[in-house]
């Protein structure tokens, strides 16, 4: 199959490019903020249920149920932002992550959270992730446009990752000054920037041109996106490896942060718990920083396999070691390989889709890169349970390496072709 030219890379660009756009700059702090509201709720409510429970499977019930909606209605939530108002999307998203903060507030003010609870509270919260998904990432593009679509989705990766690197902080600021009730309040307010900014800009309007399917959603709409897919290699690739990340790790070892933290032998394991979400985060922020002033690692399906590996190698090695100072630089290391190879992922996604179907397309890369998640909570929460989270990790790490060695080789024999 021949490989079409990325419209993203076909120029050089200037550092940074996507900043220098006014609105683009406004959607990217209100991000951050939204952002750093989502992982400050993480922080504190994983925390808690550590504290009450400390059980790693419900660490892994944690990672199934917030995932799974991805996995279900990714696609469709794609059809959703190909056919109606994008802001509209993004602002139902945002209102549902507030009642899932103030839903966390409630049950940790009364003392009354059970384990049913957890599972409901991080449902809702992944079906706000999945509206949220294609519906912005469609808006950024129309801010931006094609030709700095590499810059725009860096940078709101970058952000991302701001909101992840100051969400331990600020969730555990939160925490010691006003315990996790008045934080979890708190922390709903921060939502509203991105909804009061929303309502005033006029990109992500339907779009009369559409061009959706007949039926929207289901398992027939999922498989029939799939089969357009795999007419373009780098678009299906990207998918392919999307989905093999997050089948075998995604984000299943931040859930388990607390015990890796705890087992590292730290006296303050609280403490250490947040430098090393910090450092994750840290690492992708300042990666997407140096990528962007450099305007280094243009979109390549084959530059994206080869950061996975990198990334695989960083995570296993975080799993085996006992030495809290490496473990800190291992994961400063995997938040950089993971921005820069899931940035790139995106970009040739959104570029190489076609354009009536190009939030489907995204749809499917969610359902990939982040339904598919559902399974990491097994693969590292739940058999970790039986054989321990750093030889669960360490396992599926080194599962994934192979399986992106492999993409790569099949890559590299169809190029040859």
């Amino acid at each position: 199959m021949a490989k079409t030219p990325s419209a993203a890379s076909a120029e050089p660009y200037r550092s940074f490019a996507a900043l220098r756009h006014p609105e683009f700059r406004a959607y990217f702090i209100v991000s951050v903020m939204a952002t750093m509201a989502d992982n400050i709720e993480h922080v504190i409510s994983y925390w808690v249920l550590y504290q009450k429970f400390h059980s790693p499977t419900l660490g892994g019930i944690a990672i199934l149920t917030h995932w799974l909606p991805f996995l279900l209605f990714s696609v469709y939530s794609g059809a959703l932002a190909d056919r109606y108002d994008k802001r509209r999307l993004v602002q139902i998203s945002m209102l549902m992550f507030m009642v899932v903060s103030l839903g966390w507030a409630f049950l940790f003010h009364t003392d009354s959270v059970e384990q049913w609870h957890a599972v409901v509270l991080l449902t809702i919260h992944g079906l706000a992730g999945v509206l949220w998904g294609p519906a912005s990432q469609l808006l950024i593009q129309e801010i931006v446009g094609t030709k700095i679509l590499q810059s725009a989705v860096r940078s709101n990766a970058s952000a991302r990752q701001l909101g992840i690197l100051m969400g331990p902080a600020v969730g555990g600021a939160l925490m010691l000054i006003f315990g996790p009730t008045a934080g979890l309040v708190i922390n709903a307010l921060l939502y509203l920037p991105l909804i009061a900014w929303l309502a005033r800009t006029p990109h992500g309007a339907r779009r009369p041109h559409a061009q959706p399917m007949k039926r929207a959603g289901g398992l027939a709409d999922t498989l029939a996106t799939i089969r357009l897919a795999q007419g373009n290699y780098t678009l299906f690739s990207m998918i392919l490896l999307a989905g093999l990340s997050s089948f075998f790790i995604g984000n299943a070892f931040q859930a388990q942060m607390p015990e890796f933290a705890h087992d590292l032998g730290t006296e303050t394991a609280g403490f250490s718990y947040s430098v090393l979400l910090a450092a994750n985060a840290g690492g992708a922020f300042i990666g997407g920083v140096l990528l962007e002033s450099r305007s280094l690692l243009q979109p390549n399906a084959r530059t994206t396999i080869v950061l996975t590996i990198l990334w695989c190698i960083a995570i296993a090695g975080f799993a085996l070691t006992d030495n809290y100072p490496l473990a800190i630089a291992l994961m400063f290391a995997a938040g950089f390989f993971n921005l820069a190879f899931n940035s790139m992922a995106q970009t040739l996604v959104q570029v190489h889709a076609p354009a009536p179907l190009r939030g489907r397309m995204i749809g499917l890369y969610n359902m990939s890169n982040n339904g598919l998640r559902t399974f990491s909570g097994i693969t590292v929460g739940i058999l970790g349970s039986a054989i321990g989270i750093h030889a669960s990790l360490a396992l599926s790490a080194l599962v994934l390496l192979a399986g992106a060695v492999a993409l790569l080789a099949f890559s590299m024999r169809a190029a040859q072709a």
